[in-house]
């Protein structure tokens, strides 16, 4: 008699614990995942995957452009296909106003294909807002709930097999007249107790884990605020640039709140909302436009059809949606200015939104995660081109512009040159 017992005991304890630990992590397409990043930091100022912005959506655009190496050389230079004349790309650039699109020299084929990947993937995933909604941790394809019906099933199986393994033991010896024990009781059984100890320690420890990193942020935050301003209306629909109530984020640490004075160079002529879309607030209730603007001429001290005293106005008491601990460093204009990364990077398509919420997690890891992914533009040359200036800051580091000139490497990411030490955040 061939007994399974020590068998079944090895698959039964390795197998569970070897699919919980595949079932608390995400599979997701790598060079969707890199692209996502890519679009972000590169496309999604002006492009969503299934609308208009500034530019067209994307969706579908490896259809309506079949040829690649058109395809690439239109995203890395624009201009020189225009100028080439080709019919389709000129009835483009006219169909969207002659506004010419950004070069992008510093990307890769490679990262162009990822990009086209990350595009795919939105595409067939049927959302409706195109690239610029979150896709923070989870938001990605996630096989979690597979793994943990096959951990559940596995472990079924497992107990089947150690009960049948026991009646035939039994068997075997009532067979051969060999006395029988009296059988141990489930929960005094040392191997249940054992596997049932272990089985607790992950789980709990997982989530209490999980519970303890997530202390302290405050993902999708959306506070209730003094006036209801609508970033959608403003941003989206008037397209009122970031940098016009948020201009501090190009040239120092803050982006700033803006003063009423800012709202009050366009609202001392516009005092009724009657064009816009309708607003609504969290509950579904409609909001009085015009009302909320009369609440901006309250605290500027402003009243309609009379010269405005800007010594009269009180500031409004907005409340912060944005907070990074007091131990981070985090300087906007290195980003914005120097990084060329866009604003929807960090806080989402604030073109849809009405009232801002927090739209990343803001954690150590996705800041990290950030840095390991993100390219530095490393041209120091301007070649001839005023409007394309080089960092000539970039010019210390002489080994990766020789690696570069050499073929050993087509890039360089912000974890190259120093982005994921700890003093550069932390000090």
């Amino acid at each position: 008699m061939i007994h399974l017992r020590p068998t079944v005991k090895t698959y039964f304890f390795f197998f569970p614990l070897l699919f919980l630990l595949l079932a608390t992590s995400q599979i997701s397409a790598q060079d969707a995942g890199a692209g996502r990043t890519l679009f972000f930091n590169n496309c999604a100022s002006c492009h969503a995957v299934k609308k208009v912005v500034t530019g067209p959506a994307l969706a579908g655009v490896d259809q309506r452009i079949t040829d690649r190496k058109k395809l690439h050389a239109w995203i890395k230079n624009s201009q020189s296909l225009i100028k080439a004349g080709d019919p389709y790309f000129v009835a483009r650039f006219n169909e969207f106003n002659k506004v010419a699109m950004q070069p992008f020299p510093n990307l890769s084929d490679g990262d162009i294909e990822n990009i086209l990947a990350y595009v795919k993937k939105e595409e067939s995933a049927g959302g409706t807002t195109g690239g610029a909604q979150p896709a923070a941790a989870g938001e990605e394809s996630d096989n979690s709930l597979v793994f943990g019906i096959i951990t559940l099933i596995l472990a079924i199986i497992a107990l089947i097999l150690l009960q049948v393994n026991s009646s035939l033991r039994k068997l075997a010896d009532d067979r051969e007249g060999i006395p029988a024990h009296e059988p141990i009781p489930f929960y005094r059984n040392k191997t249940y107790i054992a596997l049932f100890t272990m089985l607790l320690f992950v789980v709990g420890g997982y989530f209490v884990i999980q519970g303890a990193i997530g202390l302290g942020r405050t993902r999708n935050y959306e506070p209730v605020q003094p006036i209801y301003y609508s970033h959608k209306v403003h941003a989206g629909v008037n397209q009122i640039s970031c940098l016009y109530c948020h201009g501090s984020a190009w040239d120092s640490k803050h982006a700033t709140i803006p003063s009423v004075n800012i709202c009050m160079n366009c609202h001392k002529n516009i005092n009724t909302y009657e064009k816009g879309p309708k607003l609504h607030d969290e509950d579904g209730n409609e909001i009085n436009g015009t009302a909320e603007i009369q609440k901006l001429y309250a605290a500027a001290g402003f009243k309609a059809g009379q010269d405005w005293d800007p010594s009269k106005a009180k500031p409004i008491e907005w409340v912060r949606v944005h907070n990074l601990p007091d131990h981070v460093y985090f300087n906007h204009s290195q980003h914005v200015r120097v990084g060329n990364v866009q604003c929807q990077t960090c806080h989402g398509e604030v073109t849809s939104m009405d009232v801002a919420k927090q739209y990343a997690e803001l954690s150590m890891g996705w800041c990290i995660n950030c840095h390991r992914t993100s390219k530095v533009n490393f041209d120091v040359d301007d070649h001839g081109n005023p409007d394309q200036k080089g960092n000539k800051f970039y010019s210390l580091y002489e080994k990766f512009h020789n690696d570069i000139k050499a073929g050993r490497m087509d890039s360089v990411t912000v974890e190259a040159i120093g982005g994921t030490e700890c003093q550069k955040c932390h000090y």
